[in-house]
């Protein structure tokens, strides 16, 4: 689905007031929901989550926190729900047997890095990866999931977005009521500016929560290749025009931008009409790694070779800090256990 434009409204607009009593059910089921107790993991689980729908970057996040992990020495694993995959698991994901049809973009990308585990019912994830041999989960979302405790929980907010206007779903973004969130969290990671973050900042410092700072942005060689390059972008993420504005920070000139629903499956018509209109315009197509991860798995598509994919990279400024922050808490839990 598309996100409403006016859930990112700083203050509730009419249809948002007119959501207000459907919210209010919605905000009583999750309250209730996430005080419900959870399984103890055999290993020490890190989630990375969000408070809102859409995307934030959690995946980048996700994959930044592995790479920090596995830099001190631990070996940790991936655990998704596999949203928009058939496969319910708990199963490890293993490339080319497993596509984006199977267990979703966003395990498909993390299993390029670390193993990677999709399960529906996350304790028996968590489990699997112990089995595995991993030391420690990361949790690719899951926040608001109670089934399984969280030995430290961080969530990715988007500066130039935020909580939107504040209210749950569906009359705003949120998953749940702030009040029951904010408990749930021991920092939050802030990417990119915004007026809108930085009250989500100065709100998580006043309940002391640690905060941290982020910004996405593809690797050096990839955005000088853009530069002048004139393009055809199109992306089914949580916020397409994120990629748009990144793509025109690149130097690119954007002449077509075509925006599909977030996790979109797309067809092999779609396809086709996409890479028919970029050649006939002299357009460089161009879209992201989870919609590439989508593309990769839709059936009787013609090879696309002149697709370009554009990664990007989460830099997290005081890095330190928040390696500590992880060890603290994984070592904590190893002392309780202990």
């Amino acid at each position: 689905m598309r996100a409403p434009r006016f859930w990112w409204h700083p203050s509730p607009t009419l249809p948002a007031n007119l959501l207000r009593p459907a919210s209010l059910i919605y905000t009583s089921i999750a309250a209730r929901r996430m005080r419900r107790p959870g399984e103890k993991a055999d290993l020490p689980v890190i989630c990375i989550g969000n408070f809102t729908a859409g995307g934030a970057g959690k995946t980048p996040t996700a994959l930044a926190v592995a790479r920090i992990l596995e830099a001190a020495g631990e070996s940790p694993a991936f655990l998704s729900r596999g949203y928009g995959g058939r496969l319910p698991g708990p199963l490890q994901v293993r490339t080319p047997e497993h596509t984006a049809s199977d267990v979703g973009d966003e395990p498909i990308l993390l299993s390029r890095m670390a193993s990677t585990f999709v399960s529906r019912t996350r304790p028996a994830g968590a489990r699997l990866a112990y089995e595995s041999g991993a030391t420690v989960v990361v949790m690719d979302d899951g926040l608001q999931n109670p089934s399984l405790i969280k030995d430290c929980a961080i969530a990715v907010v988007d500066g130039a977005t935020g909580i939107g206007n504040g209210l749950s779903l569906p009359a705003g973004p949120l998953r749940a009521p702030m009040d029951v969130q904010w408990p749930a969290v021991d920092a939050v990671l802030i990417i990119g500016d915004g007026a809108p973050g930085r009250q989500v900042a100065e709100e998580a410092g006043q309940r002391g929560k640690r905060v941290f700072e982020a910004r996405l942005a593809p690797p050096l060689d990839a955005a000088q290749s853009l530069d002048g390059r004139k393009v055809l972008a199109f992306a089914g993420i949580g916020r397409p025009d994120k990629f748009f504005k990144t793509l025109s920070a690149c130097g690119a000139i954007v002449e077509v931008a075509r925006s599909f629903p977030d996790h979109h499956r797309y067809t092999a018509a779609e396809l086709a009409a996409l890479q028919r209109e970029a050649e006939s315009r002299g357009l460089l197509a161009v879209t992201t790694e989870k919609d590439f991860a989508r593309i990769w798995a839709v059936g009787n598509a013609n090879p696309w070779p002149d697709l370009m994919v554009l990664p990007v990279r989460l830099r997290i400024e005081n890095e330190a800090g928040l390696r500590n922050l992880l060890l603290r808490h994984i070592n904590e839990r190893r002392l309780r256990v202990a």
